[in-house]
This record gives structure tokens, C-alpha cells and sequence, in this order.
């Protein structure tokens, strides 16, 4: 695993989909403190992270949130990166009253989806100039 900075939560996601990449503008546009590190997928520190913590390095099914060393995905992931934007996407926080594996399923049906619904990038996401500190790779 190279060196990286985990100071901070550092948000994995998917830099070919259109879905992941409004995520990363919502974080970057509402994240005013700075707080999440973002980094892509695609990138050879976001696949070898994929690869550590055992999930797929070719189809990218979950975006990961890197809090000290512990990768969490699929809702939790979501909800907790939400939660961390403050009002209103703190509300988010309600989702958790879904039983988890139901949450999970209704994730992992949108994350199957997502390029039919939403649509797939010509090329990785790249963040403007001023926003470029923010990511890692």
C-alpha cells in the first residue's frame, strides 16, 4: 500500500459515473470546513485500497468512506458522509431507521443501475483547479 494522507475521511468513489461524481460536487460545495478527502477509484491509491479492503477493482459497486482505517460502504457509507455535510443532508441520518440489510439492498440496486439511470463520464472526473487540494490522486 503506498503512503497516503488519513488524517481526515477520505471518500472513494467511482470517477466514470455520473451518480458518484454529483456526489463528489454535493461534498465539495457543502463540505465548507474541508473536512473529506476525496479520491478516485480509478486511480492507483484508490484501486489498491479497493483491492485491500476486498472489494471488486473493476466494476467499483460501492463507494467507500475511509474514517481512521475502516472502510465503510454501501449505505452506512453514504449516510455518514451525508451526515457529516450538515443540515439539511444531516437528515439523511433518518435512513438508518431502515433495517440494514434492506438499506443495502435498495443501495445496491441503484449502484447496479447507475450508469442506465444516471449515466457513464467519457473520462474520469476531474476537479477544477480551485478544488484540486481536496483530492488526493
Amino acid at each position: 500500500m503506498p503512503p497516503f494522507p488519513d488524517d481526515r475521511p477520505i471518500f472513494i468513489f467511482d470517477a466514470q459515473c455520473v451518480l458518484c461524481s454529483r456526489w463528489v460536487d454535493l461534498v465539495l460545495r457543502y463540505d465548507r470546513a474541508g473536512r473529506y478527502r476525496l479520491l478516485s477509484a480509478q486511480s492507483a491509491l484508490g484501486r489498491a485500497l479497493y483491492v485491500h479492503y476486498g472489494f471488486d477493482c473493476e466494476n467499483y459497486d460501492t463507494n467507500i468512506l475511509l474514517i481512521d482505517g475502516v472502510a465503510l460502504t454501501k449505505a452506512e457509507g453514504s449516510i455518514r458522509l451525508a451526515v457529516g455535510l450538515g443540515l439539511p443532508w444531516s437528515l439523511a441520518a433518518l435512513l438508518r431507521v431502515l433495517p440494514r440489510p434492506i438499506a443495502d439492498t435498495l443501495y445496491e440496486w441503484v449502484a447496479r443501475n447507475r450508469f442506465r439511470m444516471f449515466g457513464r463520464r467519457e473520462s474520469c472526473y476531474l476537479p477544477r483547479s480551485a478544488d484540486q487540494e481536496r483530492f488526493i490522486a
